[in-house]
């Protein structure tokens, strides 16, 4: 019986190797990547992925971290918070130094109090929502992103300016994504004088948006902002367009995917969005952005994101000389990072200092950034 169960051990061992330290190569490292790889805004999963297998593979061409190999793992949380809190205590028990995740706040915020409790880094390529940082679980989280406070003022701002005397309404997915961002245009929008006239909250996740679209026509809504995802925006405008209605769409940075323009197609033309200055655009990352082209991968969206989550910690385990979390911690606090993204370091709260939000318009199948002097 006793030999049964030492087999049963070494099975299940194989099997879930999280663990089982046993079975661990010491010349390899391994980090992760955590995001939604199935489910609604796989796309976006999918963005995330192809950044950090690029950013790893590039590391290890170039002789790996510390002498070491990295190794990358990919966990699925379908931005789901359950789901993500599952994926933090595989990652944390799989023993790996980083998880470049996740990218849905309402994800990374519940996880991240996992890879406080474990002692493991954490640097998110997306989650914008300013709970993230401001309510820190510990020194271990960091965000290579921007925050939405800072994308609702230029949102807020744009409005104001282009659609100030107009009828503007604000809507949200009731996501701590969504949610958050449509309150800080609103708050935006409402210090520059202007309201809004109408502000509701939908379902993510439902097909038939026309109710919302018929109280949205009846208000005679020129401008619509959403806070939420692609896929409710991607619907919405095209039952808008349904409706013979000519309202400009605007969203934030999760309609950064080409599937929000295969959803609409070329009613999509005009649809305006906020993100920080194009990564694609930015002169360290023109290499990675050659061979990703070259490979048929688009750099779009957080691709360049996640590689430079992966840039930052092996920079900071280089400085460190150890992949021990306290160390590498110390690091990114005191390091100015080298990224694809560009130069910058954390701050207090483990924010980047980057170059602030720009405005976007798709046209063509492709977004690009608005010059407001032209």
């Amino acid at each position: 019986m006793m030999r049964l169960t030492g087999l049963l051990a070494v099975a299940a061992c194989a099997i879930a190797l999280a663990g089982c330290n046993g079975g661990d190569d010491p010349d390899v490292i391994k980090v992760a990547v955590a995001g939604p790889q199935t489910g609604q805004y796989a796309s976006l999963g999918t963005q995330m992925t192809a950044g950090a297998e690029t950013a790893v593979a590039d590391i290890n061409a170039a002789g790996g971290v510390l002498g070491k190999k990295l190794k990358l793992e990919v966990g699925d949380d379908a931005c789901d918070p359950k789901q993500a809190v599952a994926v933090a205590n595989q990652m944390a028990g799989d023993n790996v130094a980083l998880v470049a995740g996740h990218f849905c706040s309402g994800s990374s915020i519940p996880a991240s109090n996992v890879y406080a409790e474990s002692n493991l880094v954490m640097i998110s390529p997306a989650s914008t929502n300013p709970a993230l940082t401001d309510q820190r679980a510990g020194p271990n989280v960091y965000r290579v992103c921007g925050r939405d406070d800072k994308q609702g003022e230029v949102a807020g701002a744009y409005l104001a300016k282009h659609f100030g005397g107009k009828n503007i309404a604000i809507i949200d997915d009731k996501t701590a994504y969504g949610r958050g961002l449509a309150n800080e245009v609103k708050k935006a929008l409402n210090a520059k004088g202007v309201e809004e006239v109408f502000r509701e909250s939908i379902t993510a996740g439902e097909k038939d948006y026309s109710a919302l679209v018929s109280k949205l026509k009846l208000a005679g809504v020129d401008a619509l902002f959403l806070g939420g995802y692609h896929t409710e925006a991607g619907l919405i405008l095209r039952q808008m367009r349904d409706q013979d209605m000519d309202t400009v769409l605007m969203g934030g940075d999760a309609l950064v995917t080409q599937e929000y323009w295969s959803i609409t197609g070329p009613a999509g033309e005009g649809t305006l969005m906020t993100f920080s200055p194009d990564p694609r655009k930015n002169p360290a990352a023109q290499d990675v952005v050659k061979r990703l082209e070259a490979k048929g991968i688009s750099p779009e969206g957080y691709v360049l994101y996640t590689y430079a989550a992966i840039q930052s910690w092996a920079e900071a385990a280089e400085k460190a000389g150890t992949t021990d979390a306290p160390a590498v911690v110390k690091a990114l606090d005191d390091i100015t990072v080298h990224s694809v993204i560009g130069d910058f370091r954390f701050d207090e709260k483990g924010d980047p200092n980057l170059p602030p939000y720009a405005v976007y318009r798709w046209a063509d199948g492709s977004y690009e950034q608005i010059d407001e002097n032209s």
